[in-house]
């Protein structure tokens, strides 16, 4: 079976390329464009393959109404209506066009999550390369058969979702068209304790699927999404802010600069020190081999003379021949006189 892969904006993601880092600026533009701005330069500069936003209005994905249903209860949000938090997170319809044509200009590709039918058609008239399914909208497959119809690839984050329901989005994603198609391993909490990602589904998932697979994180390091990369993960997603302390919705669980250029400097370290099956001598071991044990005379020998134990020693370095022919050494006489601290060699002995 060939390695499942999708390219995005001319990038291939799969297991044989270096994770692909997604910077999720979610909701920490903070009300202010120019700042959403700087996160795209700054994820940039960062090394990061892509930007993300989130595409919404307020009346888009809730209701404006205050009944119980509609509160949040617990949490970073607690007490806050729906409606009242996605007034401040949401990003401004009219502020997408230029981040696109900023993103464009500085040379990283960005495209966002659509949270109904009328933000995907202003992310084609953006002509976004990419399209990414919110674990809260995973169960919403007429949204997924409306993306997978623009034809570009698609990512669906899987929080909260058990295997049917992922199979299902699969399944609507398969028939609405799409065919490049990535899913993450994802728990929607914020921030997500470590302990619940349970990495080991990864390599399941890609078994189970056969697609490209990854990480939404959302714990407030970089350990479980390095550790992701050995098990699999292809694509890893990070929430990212100028400021943890910046006050926004989502700050407090989002990477800050630094973290997120350790987030893309590491895991490409860990992808490379992956490598492939290889039992042999490495090319940084070569120089150190002469410093392994092995058999050198200890004293002076006359022609004809036996080899007893105490003519021979296993030491550093290793140009004589391998211990394991110690048993061979002893009982033979050597051929010709040969000096202390010599090695042995094949042709040392008869």
């Amino acid at each position: 079976m060939s390695e499942p892969k999708i390219v995005i904006a001319g990038r291939e993601i799969s297991r044989n390329q270096s994770p692909y880092i997604i910077a999720e600026l979610s909701a920490n533009h903070n009300g202010k464009l120019e700042t959403a701005i700087k996160i795209v330069d700054e994820a940039a500069k960062a090394g990061a393959d892509a930007v993300k936003l989130q595409t919404y209005r307020p009346d888009t994905i809730t209701l404006n109404s205050d009944s119980d249903d509609f509160k949040i209860k617990g949490g970073l949000w607690d007490g806050r209506t729906l409606y009242e938090l996605y007034e401040e997170a949401h990003m401004p319809w009219e502020w997408h066009k230029p981040l696109f044509e900023h993103a464009r200009k500085i040379g990283i590709p960005i495209f966002s999550s659509p949270f109904d039918t009328t933000a995907v058609d202003l992310l084609e008239d953006l002509n976004a390369p990419a399209y990414k399914i919110a674990s809260f909208e995973a169960v919403d497959l007429p949204l997924i058969r409306y993306v997978a119809a623009t034809g570009k690839p698609m990512i669906i984050s899987t929080g909260m979702a058990n295997a049917e329901e992922i199979e299902e989005a699969i399944t609507a994603a398969s028939e609405g068209g799409c065919k490049e198609l990535a899913i993450l391993q994802c728990v929607s909490g914020y921030p997500a304790p470590a302990e619940d990602y349970n990495l080991r589904t990864i390599p399941d998932m890609i078994d189970r699927f056969g697609l490209v697979t990854g990480l939404s994180d959302h714990t407030l390091d970089n350990t479980t999404a390095i550790a992701s990369v050995v098990l699999g993960a292809s694509i890893i997603e990070k929430h990212f802010t100028l400021d943890r302390k910046g006050g926004g919705p989502d700050d407090s669980f989002s990477l800050e600069p630094e973290d997120l250029a350790a987030l893309c400097r590491d895991s490409k370290t860990a992808w490379k020190a992956l490598g492939k099956v290889d039992y042999g001598r490495k090319s940084s071991e070569l120089s150190n081999a002469q410093f392994r044990r092995s058999l050198y005379f200890v004293k002076d020998m006359k022609s004809g003379e036996l080899i007893t134990e105490g003519c021979v020693r296993s030491v550093r370095p290793g140009f004589g021949l391998a211990p394991k022919y110690l048993g061979q050494v002893i009982g033979r006489r050597v051929v010709q006189a040969v000096n202390a601290n010599t090695p042995v060699t094949e042709g040392s002995f008869v």
